[in-house]
């Protein structure tokens, strides 16, 4: 079992299914607030690691998808202001056991790290917003 600080959106209904995916695993997801977070450029760059600066960003937010944002234009330190200035561009969730830090929530990933049950999501992306693309509807673990 870990202890996962999950930083998400309130309210986002892909971060409330991935915190229930880790709860069925076992883990301890401890929801922190993305938007009110106090980030620095230096904090948050902790938790990109080796991925492209394009990997960074919430292909969701508005800025992006009215193309007033083009994250393959960004280098790495104007990524990081803009994403300090503005959190809604952050790709969710942020995580972190311990000392080691991620982005997304890549399932296979997350279970090479630390665990996941395997847990049937119907298909269901559960990185990109729902609002973005339209699901199939199934049950998940529910979120307690």
């Amino acid at each position: 079992m870990a202890v996962v600080i999950f930083y998400e959106k309130p309210g986002c209904r892909n971060n409330t299914r991935q915190k229930a995916m880790l709860r069925a695993a076992g883990h301890q997801p401890e929801s922190r607030n993305l938007l009110s977070e106090h980030w620095t450029p230096e904090k948050l760059r902790l938790f990109f690691g080796d991925l492209p600066v394009t990997e960074w960003f919430n292909r969701s937010a508005s800025r992006i998808k009215s193309g007033s944002v083009k994250p393959d234009e960004l280098d790495a330190e104007t990524a990081l202001q803009l994403m300090v200035s503005e959190p809604l561009l952050i790709r969710r969730p942020l995580l972190q056991v311990g000392e080691v830090r991620s982005v997304g929530f890549d399932t296979d990933e997350i279970n090479s790290w630390i665990g996941l049950n395997p847990v049937d999501i119907c298909g269901l992306d559960v990185e990109t917003c729902p609002r973005s693309h339209e699901e199939t509807p199934c049950s998940m673990p529910s979120a307690v």
